[in-house]
């Protein structure tokens, strides 16, 4: 087994209001997020935000691109936009940095790995909403960066649970550790 420094860093991506407005009404599916969050800091694990969101205008904005071509004619999701800002039950503190991405991966257009090279962090521990989506598209990416990484089963949504389930059981075992929060605060205690 390489020897790894571990040195973990908590990315919580695309819990910001407009898609937590879609996917959780209530705030009990985010309360896995929030533990997440409060035992990484009380651990000094980094935490880091993902958030998608793009310049008034869309420059950034392809007509060629299904996922996101249909946000420029409909508006919001800008820079400044409330439904791209953290969601308020996350607390998040000023040192944490919030990672704007283009794309549906954490890594596209962001200055993610930047900021994960500069603090030396090879090892992730992933939640988000959704599965199918940012946590799908950053595992496989981030895996092929040579990241450890890290699922946090239950602070992952999506709106599909056969998805959501094949995932979690099929695809992700593969490159990552999936635990849920309470077994992965068990292993930084």
């Amino acid at each position: 087994m390489p020897d790894r420094s571990n040195k973990p860093a908590l990315l919580i991506m695309d819990v910001q209001n407009g898609i937590v407005s879609r996917f959780a009404e209530k705030e009990k599916p985010l309360h896995p997020f929030v533990k997440a969050a409060e035992a990484a800091r009380q651990h000094n694990i980094p935490v880091i935000f993902v958030r998608v969101a793009f310049r008034d205008g869309y420059p950034e904005v392809s007509p060629l691109n299904k996922a996101f071509s249909a946000i420029s004619g409909y508006g919001g999701m800008t820079v400044a936009d409330t439904a791209t800002q953290i969601h308020e039950s996350l607390n998040h503190q000023p040192n944490e940095p919030v990672v704007t991405k283009l794309r549906v991966s954490a890594f596209a257009g962001s200055d993610l790995e930047v900021i994960l090279r500069s603090r030396q962090i090879d090892t992730l521990i992933l939640s988000g909403i959704s599965t199918s989506g940012v946590v799908l598209s950053t595992l496989r990416q981030a895996a092929d960066m040579d990241f450890a990484l890290t699922v946090l089963s239950d602070a992952c949504l999506d709106p599909d649970p056969d998805v959501q389930r094949v995932l979690m059981e099929k695809v992700f075992p593969r490159q990552a550790e999936v635990v849920t929060v309470d077994a992965w605060i068990n292993t930084i205690s």
